[in-house]
């Protein structure tokens, strides 16, 4: 069998938090040895985030399996020369401080590729490394605030809607990062230099805001929060509620979707209104509401369980994690005492191998330490000053 894909991939993880540790949980899901380093003080404060075994909570434990642990303190001129020799010998390094404090600390893109030129160094702000935001404070709420996205986010007549998906977060720090460290580091394979790779969480969920792009250029413009085709201007792509108070998220879009969805209620003489915008559409909307909300949400389920025509049920997580599709998926499964959710991409001929549960501070430093060259001795030393 195959090994896993970044096997052989050494990368020094100083994020904490949510983006960060993420891109580098699927880096490591991948085969990457990832070193997570924390400081002497809170650490990564993910720890205490929530419940969770033995006082660690599931959050931490969730986003950092398959990574060993090393505490180090930077601020300390030995301890910041400690992880420039191991930089000299890592492929990538992830942070995730506001801009200039690495180079602050001695330990900055320029200080260390002039050691490792085929370096990868990405670092995940908020706004970026440069730009008037550049040094400000945010958090998820706020990229995407900037971004136009959360603006377009709830329903006709309503305020902004906050999703409980981090998209700035997720989308725009953690998947974004994977996609830059992945591409500097196939490049630095093969040309020897490496790259440093600069994620704004902003300009991330910016770039994938795209339909409200395309209206911006249009005649009718932006339409108002609740009010775009897909946001509740199209009655054929929306969320109805049940007599049980559950929900169905119908979506039978395309023609001949909603052709077969017609049929299915029994309501032929809807299929010519398929599209309808404006007055039309609110009026074909009040009449599914009256319908979908007569029956609970099962009995929905089931009417379109076996039509295809893109109808199904809002579920919960632990729904969402028990229903049979996902179980087959293996996407959710029980390690380091907790339910976790499987990698979301599948690659042929990768070896399923044991969790690795998420290190406890500084865990596995000395191992890691011996395999740059430091010895018991200097180990011994480094720990009475406080740096590792």
């Amino acid at each position: 069998m195959a090994s896993k894909p970044l096997q052989g991939v050494r990368i020094l993880d100083l994020t904490r938090l949510l983006p960060g540790p993420v891109a580098t949980l699927h880096l490591a899901d991948l085969g990457a040895d990832v070193i997570k380093i924390e400081d002497h003080g809170a650490g990564d404060y993910a720890r205490t985030m929530g419940d969770g075994p033995e006082g660690v909570s599931v959050f931490y434990r969730a986003v950092n399996r398959n990574k060993r642990g090393l505490r180090l303190d930077l601020k300390n001129p030995e301890g910041a020369a400690l992880f420039r020799r191991l930089a000299a010998e890592a492929d990538v390094v992830i942070e995730s401080f506001r801009p200039g404090v690495m180079d602050k600390l001695g330990v900055g893109y320029e200080a260390l590729r002039s050691l490792n030129p085929r370096l990868v160094f990405c670092a995940i702000t908020g706004y970026g490394q440069s730009g008037p935001l550049a040094l400000a404070a945010g958090h998820d709420l706020n990229y995407i605030g900037y971004a136009g996205i959360l603006d377009q986010i709830g329903v006709d007549g309503g305020q902004p809607a906050i999703p409980n998906l981090q998209i700035g977060d997720l989308l725009g720090g953690a998947m974004s990062a994977v996609m830059g460290t992945l591409a500097a580091l196939f490049d630095a394979r093969r040309s020897g230099q490496g790259r440093f790779v600069d994620v704004s969480m902003s300009d991330a969920a910016l770039a994938h805001n795209l339909f409200p792009l395309f209206a911006l250029q249009g005649g009718a413009g932006v339409a108002e929060r609740g009010r775009d085709m897909l946001s509740g201007g199209d009655a054929g792509y929306g969320v109805y509620a049940t007599a049980d108070g559950r929900y169905m998220a119908v979506a039978p879009l395309e023609r001949k979707f909603w052709d077969l969805f017609c049929d299915t209620l029994g309501k032929p003489r809807w299929k010519a209104r398929h599209g309808a915008s404006g007055a039309e559409a609110r009026a074909m909307r009040a009449e599914l509401e009256t319908l979908f909300v007569s029956q609970p949400q099962s009995y929905w389920t089931e009417k379109f369980a076996r039509v295809d025509c893109c109808v199904t049920p809002v579920l919960t997580v632990a729904e969402a994690l028990a229903h049979p599709h996902f179980q087959a998926r293996g996407m959710g499964f029980q390690a380091d005492g907790i339910t976790q959710y499987g990698p979301p991409v599948r690659l042929s001929d990768m070896p399923a191998e044991p969790v690795r549960p998420a290190p406890a501070p500084g865990e596995h430093g000395q191992a890691i330490l011996a395999e740059f060259g430091v010895t018991a001795e200097e180990w011994q030393r480094l720990q009475n000053l406080g740096v590792v």
